[in-house]
């Protein structure tokens, strides 16, 4: 156990809930912590800056903590795709430099690194790059996120597809339930456990929609115990 990339079927599949859950997880074990997430649409500012409320829930499950700009070093103002909110911040994001920015927190000592992406899997940072290309840059196994939606079985097959294509290994995936309601949620996951042939870390029911970060910090503590940690015996 040390660094992963977690990525999702889609935007808002439930990567920041998976992540701080597997950073409260780490935590309850005695286990050191980082959460990055490099790239971060949808700031506000505030005291120190352009913040994201997503990024301050990773910092606030890292142990040692680490300042914000460690966590997230590129953070965009409008709620859209991060290539399109940096073309309106006059920026152009460019891996080299996401690399740059990543690279020494992921040589700290922690049990357990994380960093989050954006969006889906080929969220792209300009016309000749994409966000996979950290991963892959980092070598860093990935962790799916299956947001459980109409389509979600053929979003899952074709970005873990798209993960082995780019030559990284697939260290498990996580079913959460996006919405209170879903037709045939069991025969979902039957069908995902049946097709995607790496570990289940666990199925996250639903457990609500918040957007203030104390209320996410609490989704993050109920979502762990449906979680195991990669490399932990499943849980299911």
């Amino acid at each position: 156990m040390n660094g992963y990339f977690i990525t999702g079927t889609d935007t808002d599949a439930g990567k920041t809930l998976v992540a701080t859950a597997l950073l409260t997880k780490a935590r309850r074990q005695g286990l050191s912590t980082l959460g990055l997430k490099p790239v971060a649409a949808g700031c506000e500012w505030g005291p120190d800056g352009l913040c994201n409320t997503d990024a301050l829930s990773l910092q606030a499950l890292t142990n040692p903590p680490v300042d914000y700009r460690t966590v997230n070093p590129v953070a965009l103002e409008p709620p859209i795709a991060p290539h399109l909110a940096a073309t309106q911040a006059g920026m152009t994001l460019r891996l080299a430099e996401l690399e740059r920015a990543v690279r020494p927190a992921l040589d700290a000592s922690r049990d357990l690194i994380l960093v989050e992406g954006a969006g889906g899997w080929r969220v792209p940072l300009s016309t000749q790059e994409d966000l996979s290309g950290l991963a892959v840059r980092l070598a860093l196994p990935v962790i799916l996120v299956v947001g459980l939606r109409l389509g979600c079985i053929s979003h899952a097959r074709l970005t873990l597809e798209a993960i082995r294509a780019d030559g990284l290994h697939v260290a498990g995936w996580v079913a959460t339930q996006t919405d209170a309601d879903i037709q045939e949620y069991a025969a979902n996951i039957a069908t995902l456990e049946a097709l995607l042939d790496v570990p289940c870390l666990g199925k996250v029911p639903w457990l609500g929609k918040t957007t203030a970060q104390s209320d996410s910090l609490l989704l993050a503590e109920r979502a762990a115990d449906y979680l195991v940690l990669p490399g932990s015996p499943k849980l299911y």
